[in-house]
């Protein structure tokens, strides 16, 4: 299996960015970094918030949304 990363140090950015525009659902902040819901806060609903990591980010980011995570701080 092949990958495809420009650089080691810009792969997790450049994979956020990457989410964030294929799902206009979905809002990226940079500074600190997260993703989460556009709609957030929901009325009546709790947030749901996951952290992931150890080499895995940005996994969790692609459970952000409707049914599922409210964010992710990868």
């Amino acid at each position: 299996m092949k990958k495809l990363i420009n650089a080691v140090e810009t792969v997790l950015d450049e994979q956020l960015q990457g989410l964030a525009k294929a799902h206009p659902d979905l809002v990226l902040n940079t500074e600190p970094v997260y993703v989460r819901r556009a709609d957030a806060p929901v009325n009546g609903k709790v947030a749901l918030i996951s952290g992931g990591g150890s080499g895995h980010e940005p996994m969790h980011a692609g459970f952000v949304g409707k049914g599922m995570l409210d964010g992710a701080c990868p």
